[in-house]
């Protein structure tokens, strides 16, 4: 097969994921069974994979599946805590104290409390924490919805105390030629990842300079009373 063919194959579990779950609506208990078949036949058939390796990595993806949602249970639990404690109520008045201007709101709340949840949780978790505070304040639901989606940018690749990099740069790329491909070239494992980390926090230090702003411009553009894309770029100073 051809490099193009293995690449589409390759990628075929997660655009089939994608296409369920968004594009038909299919409940993820039953489409993550499909994509998951998809992947172990397209492992067996054209990869010419073990079925030993096959299990393993079952196996292995069953207990990182265990890690992430003890994370995502840490995080609805510190969510259910604040909403019975009266704390979002707190954390919203106090948003309200600095600013009632919602462009600052999307930049504090969205952006800088947002990104703060992903890495310190993860997994979505600001879409779950800061969507509903911001429908709280006053914010439109498809709004509020919008703004959580984009938080899942920059703060992503380190998000969840850095689980991308730790779990995913560091366990996802070993394998015998990658180890033999890293000796030639005098680089071990941990001198790799660390360069993937350099590398990535530039890229975001770019991407993260533009994002609060095009947030902002969504806002007031496509949910603001005017429907203005000036009224967002002339917070540019404050978003900077």
């Amino acid at each position: 097969m051809s490099p193009a063919i293995l690449a589409a194959l390759a990628a075929l579990p997660i655009f089939l994921g994608g296409l369920l779950l968004v594009g038909f609506r299919v409940p993820a208990k039953w489409a993550m069974p499909v994509v998951y078949a998809t992947a172990v036949v397209i492992a067996l058939g054209v990869w010419d994979m073990p079925f030993v390796d096959v299990a393993a990595s079952t196996i292995q993806g069953l207990f990182t599946t265990f890690d992430l949602l003890w994370i995502i249970f840490g995080a609805i639990l510190l969510l259910n805590t604040l909403e019975r404690s009266g704390g979002v109520t707190a954390i919203r008045r106090s948003f309200h104290d600095i600013s009632d201007d919602r462009r600052v709101q999307v930049v504090i709340i969205a952006w800088l409390f947002g990104s703060f949840i992903e890495g310190a949780a993860g997994f979505g978790t600001p879409a779950a924490v800061a969507a509903p505070l911001m429908v709280a304040m006053g914010f439109p639901a498809a709004g509020a919805v919008m703004l959580g989606m984009m938080i899942q940018s920059t703060a992503v690749t380190f998000g969840a105390v850095g689980t991308p990099i730790l779990v995913g740069v560091n366990g996802g790329v070993v394998s015998p030629e990658f180890t033999t491909a890293l000796a030639a070239a005098s680089v071990t494992l941990p001198e790799y990842v660390r360069a993937v980390a350099v590398r990535a926090a530039g890229l975001h230090a770019i991407t993260g300079t533009i994002m609060p702003i095009l947030m902002v411009v969504m806002m007031t553009r496509f949910f603001g009373s005017r429907k203005s894309w000036t009224e967002g770029l002339s917070i540019v100073p404050f978003a900077l």
